[in-house]
């Protein structure tokens, strides 16, 4: 099978990290494989060149960019593509004018986010449009999918739900050993607890709420710290929130990590303040590190964490509920413990990457996930 992946580009997150195990599997199982990049490779592509799968950058530029069209119908056309699969709303409806004339079998969008914020933008419009002439709509989470069908963005009919997966190899359960580390290089004493967060610093994650959460959490526990681990636009804001605080001595961010799976044992549960979401990579991470959680119930986040038995699920955008559960946790060691463990169990079984590839491999012969 000849199949192109189109995204915008290949720096580090979740939507990246699912594209680029897809294509090294898929290439591993003997087909024929590109990534095709809107927007510049990204700081992963040379993840997939060293596993032999060709990216194709197109390069391109503001506005509409009929360079980058010619270019991505190249690809398209070089490699006779038989299964087109693209990645959010962007890259698709460049994909499908690319990809007008060229006879290509089966075209497959995953959105793995919650669409637009609003549904009425030249964007969504521009995506809406082009999945006239999509086969199969992929949503993440149940809940995504409900939305995309609910605003009229994808037809019912053509709608597949696969919840992202990943590889759980990796990851091993939380360790003191390495939570005495990370404090220890923070310049903390080694007792420390470690509240952590890995992603994106960006308006979706809202981090200005978790930042007043542990402010509160801070006020009843001594041996706590939080520790932000990512990069992104957000991060002057997110800094002059915890300077407004006073924490500047108990908040560190990280920057962009290449060590997720090394970092997230240092962690004593993992917390998630985000008012968007998809179906988060980060959090079946957490899972898979035998974390308790504490997450916002957006998107498809209570289909991850089930509030009571692998963390808690509080609303969006209320600091006081979030540093009541992170206190919850803080405050009840075997509980955390226990959480943990169900949370690892109900990954292995549920969402491992093999799963995920299994569905998709099915989408793409026959339309079923």
């Amino acid at each position: 099978m000849r199949i192109s992946h189109v995204v915008e580009n290949l720096n580090r997150g979740g939507l990246e990290r699912v594209v680029i195990d897809l294509a090294k599997a898929q290439a591993a199982a003997g087909h024929d494989c590109q990534v095709v990049c809107l927007f510049e490779p990204g700081a992963l592509a040379g993840e997939l060149a060293a596993s032999n799968v060709p990216v194709v950058a197109c390069g391109k530029r503001p506005g509409a960019d009929l360079r980058a069209i010619r270019r991505m119908r190249r690809a398209l056309s070089a490699q006779r593509t038989e299964v087109l699969h693209s990645h959010n709303g962007i890259g698709h409806y460049y994909a499908m004018v690319a990809a007008l004339g060229l006879g290509i079998d089966r075209v497959v969008n995953t959105r793995h986010g919650m669409g637009d914020v609003n549904p009425s933008s030249r964007r969504e419009w521009l995506f809406r449009q082009s999945m006239r002439l999509t086969d199969v709509a992929v949503a993440v989470s149940e809940a995504a999918g409900e939305r995309l069908a609910g605003t009229g963005v994808v037809a019912r009919k053509k709608l597949r739900v696969v919840p992202n997966g990943i590889h759980a190899g990796p990851f091993r359960p939380r360790d003191d050993d390495a939570r005495r580390q990370l404090v220890l290089s923070l310049g903390l004493p080694p007792e420390t607890r470690v509240v952590g967060f890995v992603g994106r610093l960006n308006w979706a994650k809202d981090l200005e709420t978790m930042v007043a959460a542990f402010a509160r959490v801070r006020a009843r526990h001594d041996d706590v710290a939080l520790v932000l681990a990512g990069e992104g636009g957000e991060r002057g804001a997110v800094e002059a929130a915890v300077a407004r605080e006073g924490l500047r001595d108990r908040v560190f961010l990280l920057g962009d990590r290449s060590d997720v799976p090394g970092l997230l044992p240092a962690f004593s549960l993992f917390a998630m303040s985000s008012i968007s979401e998809g179906y988060s990579i980060a959090l079946l991470e957490a899972c898979a590190s035998g974390l308790p959680i504490v997450a916002t119930r957006v998107g498809g986040n209570a289909e991850i964490v089930a509030d009571g038995v692998n963390g808690l699920v509080v609303p969006a955008r209320d600091p006081a509920a979030l540093a009541a559960a992170l206190d919850a946790l803080l405050s009840d060691a075997a509980r955390a413990e226990a959480m943990g463990r169900a949370g690892r169990d109900w990954l292995l079984g549920n969402a491992t990457f093999e799963v995920m590839l299994g569905r998709y491999m099915d989408v793409y012969a026959n339309g079923r996930a």
